[in-house]
């Protein structure tokens, strides 16, 4: 039997410096038998996310490789960027892969918190790696950002799993976690007014009655507005039904969708499932895709 492969999609905190990006990513690949799967970087955000893969132990010692490049290369103290964070390493969640369970994850990512705390991030477990409900939601364990992060050290709810119980201003925290696929969509307004992708989130996620496994921010990218959206469950929520309910909700406050962006990779169901409900076609599955078939010939 293969040994169970897993996939990291770390967020870290830097997507305007491309030597600063180079020097991190190549910390993760230099580490045998990691391959890197996809890179993206935004300037407004200043965010980069980074998505790899490889067995186990090598994707153990990648992500630790990554929090020590993170906290050599990136100084949050003079970091700045429309989208939220509360670390140099933001953002760190292990997907199982072929062979592995969530549990196999969940350890996965508890073995990962122990030895990024010891280079002194404050981690926080999210997700099925959480260690109270009150952890499990991302948003949850984020809310307050890094300028909250003191006062939530005081809290005895939020002491932090792994790492100092004094804050490192440069590095911050991380959260850590073990999840299914997520796939990062954003959709681009005609307006640059935030208030209007903040309405548009609201109406649309989950959190506040809208679509299931839909999170979703309003935020100003690029000089416009931008409703950034997880989708946390394809089969409860699919990218073009996301996708229509923004549209909806943007012509209620005389908006329209410019443009939309994928961030990170989207397993090729979500790419299926958008092909059906624009092509009103009836079957349309993995047999049909000419790459597919000629990666699963025998």
């Amino acid at each position: 039997m293969k040994p169970p492969l897993f996939e990291a999609v770390p967020n870290f905190s830097e997507g305007r410096d491309d030597d600063t990006i180079a020097r991190i990513v190549a910390d993760v690949r230099s580490v045998e038998g990691i391959r890197i799967l996809g890179l993206h970087s935004d300037p407004d955000h200043n965010r980069s996310v980074l998505t790899f893969a490889g067995e186990e132990t090598a994707v153990l010692e990648a992500a630790v490789a990554l929090a020590e490049a993170c906290a050599r290369e990136i100084d949050l103290t003079a970091q700045t960027g429309e989208h939220p964070r509360m670390g140099s390493l933001d953002v760190l969640p292990f997907v199982p892969l072929e062979g592995a369970t969530l549990d196999d994850a969940s350890r996965l990512a508890r073995q990962v918190g122990e030895r990024v705390g010891a280079i002194g991030f404050l981690v926080y477990l999210y997700e099925a790696a959480a260690t109270g409900p009150h952890r499990r939601n991302l948003a949850d364990v984020r809310r307050g950002g890094y300028d909250g992060l003191a006062a939530r050290l005081e809290d005895p709810l939020w002491q932090p799993d792994y790492g100092p119980r004094e804050l490192d201003p440069r590095k911050g925290a991380v959260a850590v976690g073990a999840r299914p696929f997520l796939v990062a969509f954003n959709a681009y307004l005609d307006t640059d007014d935030i208030e209007v992708a903040r309405a548009i989130a609201r109406m649309v996620r989950e959190r506040d009655g809208g679509l299931p496994g839909l999170k979703a921010l309003g935020l100003e990218v690029g000089g416009r507005a931008q409703v950034s959206m997880n989708l946390t469950d394809l089969q409860k929520t699919s990218m073009p039904v996301a996708l229509e309910a923004v549209r909806e909700a943007a012509l209620e406050h005389g908006a329209s969708v410019e443009s939309t962006e994928l961030v990170g990779l989207a397993p090729l169901e979500a790419v299926l499932q958008t092909a059906r409900h624009y092509l009103g076609l009836r079957e349309l599955d993995r047999e049909h895709v000419l790459e597919a078939a000629l990666w699963d010939a025998p």
